[in-house]
């Protein structure tokens, strides 16, 4: 299983603004440089890109929640 990690702290967002769909959902297949999400450092957004292809994305964490670098944000088979 691999893992995606925020590469920094901040608040993680899955979708580019709240009025649009998030960048993957829950199953979704990632391939190599799929963004999944935002992070948010003081104003500033940085995209968090898969580095690995894979299947069944799952979110371990939520929308909306302040992460710290190197946490797990999704696995994939």
């Amino acid at each position: 299983m691999a893992q995606i990690l925020s590469p920094l702290p901040g608040t993680f967002y899955r979708a580019p603004a709240p009025d649009k769909p998030p960048y993957k959902t829950d199953g979704d297949p990632v391939a190599v440089g799929d963004v999944i999400g935002l992070i948010e450092v003081m104003k500033s957004f940085h995209e968090v890109k898969s580095e690995a292809a894979g299947s069944n994305i799952r979110f371990v964490v939520g929308n909306e929640e302040p992460v710290m670098a190197g946490a797990v944000l999704a696995e994939m088979e």
